[in-house]
């Protein structure tokens, strides 16, 4: 059968025009992080002023750290992916656009950033991350896996500070602990091979920012009690519906009055409502299945420092993001963060050159089967 040159030029150009619309994307977004650090001067942590903010420190865990899930690596923040290596295209991150990534997971939970002045919570949600690759690496050609390969066994978050009987029940229930990593079922393989797919080699891919990083943030700077919703921070200052507002709070009471809502969090919760019971503490048993690790009670002196490890002063001023000032969490000293995002912009460039390119390619191809 005769091969459709044709055909296969036009594949081709459109793998490229996509590929450099979506380098110039990237460049573009890098154009703007580069001019929005640049142009803004960084302040020191123990003097800031309610606001939009720049500050540049190392990071601190707060409550909670997670663990990555290819290299099981204590962080605040990862995003993992594993694909096909055949299927990888050159430009980076553009895996996650083009597909063949069987696994793709991001998460992020709060943490602190100090400088040489004081220390201030940070509260990520809906931010913007720039974190630095610590792992990218391919299965060999005999179907070993890379060396830097660690997965991660056990659930991904862990807490902090915990006491010694804590820690002791921690590392006594690990082997048994059930893992939330839900590619290690993929991962386990078959006859097949690794990842039960043959002889497919797999890529692995992933970005951490871990305590002891430094890194550049921008965000508001706002009392956490301003914070609509403290949990996530998923609103702020300017949102445009307040918690106390009326027609919320009488659609809120219609719905108890009809049933739809749980009285309590015990009732909506579970074992969730219990003090905590997240970071394998809970101040009083939670009920488990059949089999399940019993977690150790915690005393009420560890309830009361947990307490007050979780407990946030209303005027105590925290980063988060803000209607117009969406949080931006860059690896590095501004410096470093500006020359990274200017690369990016660079390339970007190129991306431009090769989308024309292929889009006049494609349209000359396309012309000539009309003609």
């Amino acid at each position: 059968m005769p091969i459709d040159w044709v055909a296969q030029g036009a594949f081709i150009a459109l793998i490229g025009l996509g590929a450099g619309l979506w380098l110039l994307a990237r460049g573009m977004a890098g154009y703007r992080d580069a001019t929005r650090i640049g142009d803004t001067a960084t302040s020191r942590i123990g003097t800031l002023a309610a606001g939009e903010v720049q500050v540049s420190g190392v990071i601190e865990p707060a409550e909670l750290t997670l663990v990555s899930p290819l290299r099981s690596t204590t962080c605040v923040y990862y995003r993992a992916s594993i694909g096909d290596e055949e299927d990888r295209p050159d430009v980076g991150d553009a895996v996650a656009v083009f597909g063949g990534a069987d696994f793709r997971e991001e998460r992020a939970v709060g943490f602190r950033v100090r400088d040489a002045s004081g220390d201030i919570r940070v509260f990520p949600r809906g931010a913007r991350w720039d974190a630095p690759l610590v792992l990218d690496d391919s299965t060999g050609l005999m179907g070993d896996e890379p060396p830097g390969l660690r997965l991660r066994t056990g659930p991904a978050v862990a807490g902090t500070g915990l006491s010694r009987e804590a820690a002791i029940a921690a590392l006594l229930a690990s082997p048994t602990a059930p893992s939330d990593f839900r590619a290690l079922s993929i991962l386990a393989g078959s006859a097949a091979g690794p990842l039960g797919g043959g002889d497919r080699r797999r890529h692995y891919r992933e970005a951490v920012l871990a305590p002891g990083d430094a890194v550049t943030i921008m965000g508001r700077a706002m009392p956490f009690g301003d914070l609509t919703d403290p949990a996530e921070a998923d609103f702020a200052i300017g949102s445009d519906v307040a918690a106390d507002d009326p027609e919320v709070m009488g659609d809120i009471a219609e719905a108890r009055q009809a049933g739809l809502l749980e009285a309590t969090p015990e009732e909506a919760w579970g074992n969730a409502a219990i003090p905590g019971f997240g970071i394998g503490q809970p101040t009083r048993a939670p009920e488990l299945v059949a089999g399940a690790n019993a977690l150790p009670i915690a005393s009420a002196t560890e309830a009361a420092a947990t307490e007050r490890r979780f407990a946030i002063a209303p005027e105590t001023l925290v980063l988060a993001s803000a209607p117009g000032v969406p949080l931006l969490v860059a690896h590095g000293m501004p410096t470093a963060a500006v020359d990274r995002q200017q690369t990016r912009f660079l390339v970007g460039l190129l991306g431009a050159v090769l989308a024309i390119g292929s889009a006049v390619a494609l349209a000359l191809m396309l012309t000539g089967v009309a003609s």
